[in-house]
């Protein structure tokens, strides 16, 4: 056992360093078609989790089936429905209707589990009747609860998806895309339960009413969480994973979802379609960590603004002469993902200006926004005055007329004055 483990653990990390000792010193571009030439699965998407940013996709928008990750929509509709404590108990129909071949949890017919317990079965050991036990908890039953899940799915976004059941089991009609399921896992990872429970790596269901002992472990079946035990002979362990579920059918062959976090980054993979190596290796790990690798390789958050940068300085025709010259600023921060490739230096932002803007302007007022597109996201933030601009008042202008006035009258009597001398002084002479 342990010299096949080494074995493994050799040619996985051959193929893992094969893949990307080509990428240290190409850039982002070369790097995700190395990439695509080594993702051997049907369909493929990596996007960041905060953002939604995809940094990498191949035919992620075409509809595939998703086997047992549709077991995420049905766990986190089952956690905005329900509470964690609630009972439910398994119908005879949720038992006996699993094919044979499709995993379950040796739940019992009237046997009562909490919410809570029903999750874990559902998201460790992929539990199908679990599934059907929830369904018909929130729903009543199974097709009722699918339209719970279409609707849902509408919500977050999803274009190319159709559920007919909680679990995935095989129905032509039960489709969806890479890219949906991410959006799907995206919504997902955001509610804290969801998050404990794809990070989970073992739960023992209790003893109930018709389950006297308590022997019922289950480990996570996605081996990206778990490190090599006894009970696995390969090992696909990624230090950064942090969920989230796989898939199998016939059908729809290896599919995995799959979360992990490093750097301050966060991805969610999805692989469909995928199958073995050559060597008997699962292309669905192979696939991910070789797609993880990618992102964090080549993306990350770069600061594009600080907040209070000045952006310019234009003038207020009706402000004050002192003031009138406006500097203007950011409000916030604008940090984006990026690809190394992006030189944030030479990043131009499009400034639009609120209309008329005029006097008086407050420190800190909002006076139009700043536009950055980078790589396909759009940035904004509002743009404020650093500084007040003043009015030129009434007051001011008639102050300055009285002004202008007396100088006027003063050079008047001025020049009246010296030509009334003037006139004497030729009349003086005139006497001699």
């Amino acid at each position: 056992m342990k010299l096949k483990n080494r074995f493994f653990k050799a040619i996985l990390s051959f193929l893992v360093v094969t893949t990307f000792s080509t990428f240290s010193f190409a850039g982002t571009k070369e790097n995700a078609e190395q990439l695509n030439n080594n993702i051997q699965s049907q369909a493929a998407v990596i996007i960041e989790e905060t953002t939604g940013k995809v940094v990498y996709d191949k035919n992620a928008y075409e509809k595939n089936y998703p086997a047992s990750t549709t077991k995420i929509m049905t766990a986190i509709l089952a956690i905005e429905q329900c509470n964690l404590d609630e009972m439910a108990t398994a119908s005879e129909y949720a038992i006996t209707s699993i094919p044979s071949g499709y995993t379950d949890a040796n739940i019992q017919v009237g046997e009562s589990l909490s919410v809570k317990d029903l999750l874990y079965a559902l998201m460790l050991k992929s539990a199908n009747e679990a599934a059907i036990i929830l369904a018909e908890h929130i729903s009543g039953n199974v097709d009722e609860f699918s339209n719970l899940m279409n609707k849902k799915a509408e919500e977050i976004g999803c274009k190319n998806t159709h559920f007919v059941n909680p679990n995935g089991i095989h129905d032509e009609n039960h489709y969806s895309t890479a890219y949906d399921m991410a959006l799907i896992a995206q919504y997902c990872m955001k509610n804290g339960t969801f998050r404990k429970i794809a990070a989970t790596t073992s739960y023992t269901l209790p003893a109930t009413n018709r389950y006297e002992t308590n022997d019922r472990t289950f480990l996570n079946t996605n081996e990206l969480i778990i490190k090599n035990t006894n009970s696995r002979e390969d090992n696909y362990y990624y230090p950064y994973a942090t969920g989230i579920k796989t898939g199998f059918t016939t059908p729809a062959k290896n599919c995995l979802i799959a979360s992990a976090e490093k750097n301050d980054m966060k991805f969610i993979t999805v692989v469909l379609g995928a199958e073995l190596t050559n060597e008997g290796l699962s292309q669905r790990y192979l696939n991910t960590i070789s797609m993880f690798e990618f992102a964090f390789d080549n993306f990350s958050f770069q600061k594009i603004k600080e907040k209070g940068n000045f952006i310019d300085t234009i003038e207020i025709e009706n402000g004050t002469n002192d003031t009138k010259k406006l500097e203007i600023g950011i409000d916030k921060e604008i940090i984006a993902l990026t690809s190394l490739d992006v030189d944030i230096a030479s990043l131009e932002g499009e400034i639009d200006l609120d209309d008329d803007l005029k006097a008086p302007i407050k420190e800190g007022d909002k006076v139009g926004t700043i536009t950055y597109e980078i790589e396909g996201l759009t940035y904004t933030a509002d743009l404020v005055a650093n500084s007040s601009v003043k009015k030129k008042t009434s007051t001011g202008i008639i102050v300055l007329t009285i002004v202008i006035m007396m100088l006027l009258i003063i050079g008047f009597v001025y020049l009246n004055k010296t030509s009334m001398k003037n006139r004497r002084k030729r009349n003086y002479n005139l006497n001699f």
